[in-house]
């Protein structure tokens, strides 16, 4: 009985270690949106970044691609034009995209050996795209963007959560105790108004917000939300700008341009 109780025990160390991350490796997380700039630690006492190594793994792919080799950035990575080293070796991510989130890791060699275990990061993106998208620009990668519109059109901006894909979007997101919302500039959720449509994929981690402008929406600003219990972790606000009217056939039109960081 008591060797019964004794391989429970080690099983559910195992299980517990496999589930928290602590098989010796050393891996926190970082949320950012989409357009802003991310430094990602490598967590490791370096006297310089030749022996260090960057690698990326897309999460639900196995196959990593090395980002930073012994201090070198590879020149084939689709990221090389946006990623360089802070002097100590942190990882920088310039105008992060949804395309940018995963699993980074950072390794030290002496000697074509590596020393220690990896230090990692798993990169959680919020991204949004609007509704009618315009002709220039239909994503929050852009810090602006302009179209002709009219007051009593609808409007339907989807918020996206990228983050790890080994676990539906839905049990990730509510066993750690996150939440995406829609707020307004004062933080009340939209979801109380019942002028938004407030919407929610648990398959994969959207939120849509759906409402017809009206003319008082100009410098209205709207918020996507992460958060963690009652902690912020990161946000997308998104302005409404009228500035200029335009007549045409006896019709009022208006150009706006949008605001998104």
């Amino acid at each position: 009985m008591a060797d019964k109780c004794d391989l429970c025990l080690l099983g559910l160390i195992i299980l517990s270690s496999l589930l928290t991350g602590t098989s010796g490796v050393d891996e926190t997380r970082a949320f950012i949106s989409s357009g802003e700039n991310v430094s990602l630690s490598c967590n490791k006492t370096l006297s310089d970044c030749k022996s260090t190594t960057w690698t990326y793994n897309s999460f639900g792919h196995s196959e990593a691609v090395e980002l930073i080799t012994l201090g070198i950035k590879k020149k084939n990575s689709e990221r090389h034009e946006r990623l360089s080293l802070e002097s100590d070796c942190s990882l920088n991510i310039k105008n992060v995209t949804g395309e940018d989130y995963g699993l980074y890791s950072c390794q030290k060699y002496v000697n074509d050996k590596q020393q220690g275990p990896d230090a990692r990061v798993s990169l959680h993106v919020l991204h949004v795209s609007v509704s009618p998208s315009s002709s220039s620009s239909s994503s929050s990668s852009s810090s602006s963007s302009q179209t002709e519109i009219s007051p009593g059109r609808s409007v339907t901006l989807s918020c996206q959560l990228y983050s790890y894909a080994g676990l539906s979007c839905d049990n990730w997101v509510r066993s750690r105790g996150f939440k995406l919302l829609w707020v307004n500039q004062t933080g009340v959720d939209l979801k109380t108004d019942s002028r938004y449509q407030i919407l929610y994929s648990s398959d994969h981690c959207i939120i849509t917000l759906t409402t017809t402008l009206l003319n008082e929406d100009d410098n209205r600003e709207w918020r996507c939300q992460l958060t963690q219990g009652n902690q912020l972790k990161t946000s997308v606000r998104y302005t409404v700008k009228y500035s200029a009217q335009v007549l045409c056939d006896d019709d009022v039109v208006y150009m706006w341009h949008y605001v998104l960081n």
